[in-house]
């Protein structure tokens, strides 16, 4: 399928190839570059990153992921933690969001690494605000609450897309339900916020898109984003549809109506982008 006209992206530059230097002496992993974010010119520029601990090799095989897969991952960097939190005092950073691969070849799947990383950021930076985007840990409570124990002041698990497209789209042992339980157990366990993000253009109906949001509000999930899949190579699953901008802005109309305190809505919106200024603005208006 042939990109839509509106699927542009225009680069920055200015910052973009330092800070690249910069994570490669630090020796740190970013989603933005392990999974073609398309944005990563725009938010490395503006001094922004998610960071992806835990190694850059996946147990899981999603078929929408470009992030590399494996049996088994990297052995754990015991100096990872420090260093996250000395990237985050150096580059000044008022909200950092921190992801991982998913870890089921660990007996804890990388929790308490996950979560000291957390606590290790928060301790050299207690000003910074902290986003975490978790893995459903298959819905291991304690795994849950280590990591929210841990203080982060966003937890966020993205759903991906609809119940009906969940077992084509993602791994095996992820599950929407299971992913539904994630979220609202997170709340229950402590989490001041919680975020959660879906992926269009798979072949969901309006219908299903408007469930899942509506699921999400049961699970009392406060932030919402929404974005256009987009192929990251032949070998993943292929887009169905170019959604085009004025449905996600009804989306976005639509989500603010169900409760959700903000709805970031629109063809390259990701789960993190632009999330310290949407957490400031947060309450409440809308973002696009």
């Amino acid at each position: 399928m042939a990109l839509a006209e509106w699927l542009t992206v225009r680069p920055a530059m200015c910052e973009y190839k330092r800070i690249k230097e910069e994570l490669g002496n630090a020796a740190l992993n970013t989603v933005c570059a392990e999974a073609h974010c398309p944005n990563i010119t725009e938010c490395w520029s503006g001094g922004t990153a998610t960071f992806m601990v835990l190694g850059n090799l996946c147990t899981r095989g999603c078929r929408f992921c470009s992030v590399p897969k494996s049996l088994h991952g990297n052995a754990l960097d015991p100096e990872e933690p420090a260093r996250l939190a000395k990237t985050i005092v150096k580059w000044g950073l008022r909200y950092a969001v921190v992801t991982s691969v998913c870890r089921d070849d660990l007996p804890d799947q990388g929790s308490a690494h996950f979560a000291q990383c957390v606590r290790e950021a928060k301790h050299l930076n207690p000003s910074t605000k902290i986003e975490v985007l978790i893995p459903d840990f298959r819905g291991d409570i304690d795994c849950l609450k280590r990591v929210i124990d841990s203080g982060p002041d966003v937890v966020g698990h993205n759903i991906e897309t609809v119940e009906r497209l969940s077992p084509a789209v993602r791994d095996r042992r992820a599950s929407y339900s299971q992913s539904l339980a994630v979220l609202a157990n997170a709340k229950a366990s402590g989490a001041r916020y919680t975020k959660s993000a879906m992926m269009l253009g798979l072949g969901e109906s309006g219908s299903e898109v408007l469930k899942v949001m509506a699921d999400l509000r049961n699970a009392d999930v406060d932030f919402l984003a929404l974005g256009q899949y987009l192929r990251p190579s032949i070998h993943h699953i292929e887009v169905k549809e170019y959604v085009k901008p004025e449905r996600f802005d009804a989306l976005r109309d639509a989500g603010i109506g169900m409760g959700f305190r903000y709805v970031a809505a629109g063809p390259f919106v990701r789960s993190s982008y632009r999330a310290g200024e949407y957490f400031d603005r947060l309450l409440p208006t809308n973002v696009k």
